[in-house]
């Protein structure tokens, strides 16, 4: 007899294999690789929609920010809430390159009307465009009346002041202003012009004291010497002698006293006291 040869089947293991049932474990590893594979499936889906998603945020004319989150209009282009709108130039102005504000700017010569228009500076006669090239000034020897500069008129013995506040003209030394006028300081004898801005415009001279519009020889006393201090009489007594009506009489000093610091007055000594004109002994 002979014996029917079969063939070996592929699903059939081979001579020695022997076929093992899946365990516990080899079920756990199935499930952790399908888990990841759905999750790589998970991201590689969003982030597309993402992306999309952002791009759609973005309104017309605009651009994703450089730096952040957000976006921010291009070029001629200013944002208005959720929109960028185009930016409209006035008539006489410039382009700023800004989105925020209203992105355009006056030329040099025109101010701005109304957040809407440019208008020209016109500058009058005898005035000069400001360095912002959005005002006007007058020119020295002018002054500003509403919208013109008017010429200064000086009076016979006055000059043009550089003051941006009070008179606009100064008298000359040696005058004084009268109304619209500079007339002459009249300085009495032995006296001088001081140049002060207020008060007496002159000062008497060194050994003279004023007196009713006038400068008074000092007349110094006996035991005296000048001193010319802008108050008191004009002089002073020497040491050892104090002053007494027009004069100086010599000081009598009392048993334990000497005179103090200024030399015209006396002091008791150190455990004396003043008492009806003497020095006494303290108790």
């Amino acid at each position: 007899m002979h014996r029917k040869r079969f063939a070996r089947s592929s699903a059939m293991p081979k001579d020695g294999a022997r076929i093992r049932p899946r365990t516990e474990g080899s079920v756990a590893t199935s499930c952790k690789e399908l888990i990841a594979l759905a999750f790589t499936v998970t991201i590689a889906t969003t982030l597309p929609l993402s992306a999309q998603t952002q791009a759609a945020q973005i309104p017309a004319n605009a651009q994703p920010k450089s730096f952040g989150d957000g976006w921010e209009c291009i070029r001629g282009f200013r944002q208005d809430e959720d929109a960028c709108l185009a930016i409209i130039v006035s008539e006489n102005g410039y382009a700023t390159n800004r989105s925020n504000g209203k992105g355009w700017a006056c030329l040099h010569g025109f101010r701005e009307v109304d957040d809407m228009s440019c208008r020209e500076v016109v500058v009058p006669d005898g005035g000069y465009l400001d360095p912002s090239g959005k005002s006007w000034s007058c020119l020295r020897g002018y002054m500003k009346v509403d919208d013109n500069c008017l010429e200064i008129v000086l009076p016979p013995n006055a000059y043009l002041a550089d003051n941006s506040f009070g008179s606009v003209w100064l008298c000359d030394r040696g005058f004084e202003a009268d109304g619209e006028t500079c007339t002459a300081i009249a300085v009495p004898k032995n006296a001088f012009l001081n140049g002060a801005s207020y008060g007496q415009p002159w000062t008497c001279e060194r050994g003279y004291f004023e007196s009713d519009g006038a400068c008074e020889a000092v007349i110094v006393p006996e035991n005296a010497y000048f001193d010319d201090a802008s108050y008191g009489p004009g002089w002073k007594c020497n040491r050892g002698f104090s002053a007494s009506d027009d004069g100086c009489i010599k000081i009598d000093l009392p048993d334990n006293a000497h005179l103090d610091r200024s030399g015209n007055r006396w002091e008791c000594h150190r455990n004396f006291q003043r008492s009806q004109g003497r020095c006494v002994l303290n108790d």
